[in-house]
């Protein structure tokens, strides 16, 4: 199993230097479906709120305050229809100048990144994937307690496409067990690894209990981000990826200085951070 581990977080350093954790090609949109009358139940941990981090807490990790988000939508604009096909989204509909952050994997457990959290307050999402997470899973529970959302990245980070459907089932049912058993709440979100999918993923997601697949618009790499729009700017509630990634795979940087980073570009185009489970 060491063996096993070790190989995979090789395997995924090397990939994410490339392709940032990407597709081949930037994995496209769909249909993020109706809403319904009313929307699925929360988690029931506090939400963190953009801005909500003092001045003082800012200026510590070199940055600006942003500005406090618009009110969640009372009716969530994503949800998934009793019954029907688990929604495929790489952005949510809103005019608002909004973004939403999403951090992949779990390999870098540097301790900064949770005070910087603390102290900003900016929501962020975390699609844990449990081959990266289980050398030490305490380090996520005060990102959870502070609110942060929780998701589903798989057991070992495969390319779902090349598995079977039960095989597919497996590696999505199982981090959803895991991930509760650990964390005390079972994810409703799901991303595949590379952002590669197809029917039968989406199958399974759907029999485990997933609302939404989360792929993305934009990915932060060491110093700027990665669009996969041509004007490369940017858009009201694009969904932003990330990883937990250290020195080893960031040139020498950290996780808050990439953090840092990213919140910058945010701020340069006007838009500030919400929380991606209000609106899925």
């Amino acid at each position: 199993m060491k063996k096993t581990i070790a190989l995979w977080a090789a395997l995924t350093a090397a990939a994410l230097l490339v392709t940032g954790c990407a597709a081949a090609e930037p994995p496209a949109a769909a249909p993020a479906g109706t809403t319904p009358p009313t929307a699925p139940p929360s988690t029931g941990h506090r939400a963190p709120e953009a801005s909500g981090g003092s001045a003082a807490a800012y200026r510590k990790w070199g940055l600006k305050p942003f500005a406090a988000p618009p009110a969640p939508p009372e009716v969530k604009p994503v949800v998934r229809k009793p019954g029907g096909p688990v929604p495929v989204i790489s952005d949510i509909p809103t005019t608002e100048k909004i973004v939403f952050i999403t951090i992949d994997d779990g390999a870098e457990k540097d301790p900064a990144f949770v005070r910087m959290m603390r102290d900003l307050k900016v929501p962020v999402t975390m699609f844990l994937t449990d081959a990266a997470v289980r050398t030490d899973y305490g380090y996520f529970t005060p990102l959870v307690a502070q609110g942060h959302g929780l998701a589903n990245h798989t057991l070992t980070h495969p390319n779902l496409r090349t598995l079977s459907p039960d095989a597919q089932r497996r590696e999505i049912c199982g981090q959803q067990k895991r991930l509760a058993e650990r964390y005390g709440t079972t994810p409703r979100l799901f991303r595949p690894p590379y952002g590669n999918w197809n029917e039968a993923t989406r199958t399974a997601a759907g029999t485990c209990g997933v609302d939404a697949i989360v792929l993305w618009r934009e990915s932060m790499q060491i110093k700027n981000m990665q669009y996969q729009r041509g004007d490369r700017k940017l858009h009201p509630g694009d969904i932003i990826l990330a990883h937990f990634r250290g020195p080893s795979e960031l040139k020498g940087r950290t996780m808050t200085e990439m953090t840092a980073t990213m919140l910058r570009r945010i701020q340069e185009q006007g838009f500030t951070v919400a929380r991606l489970e209000d609106y899925v």
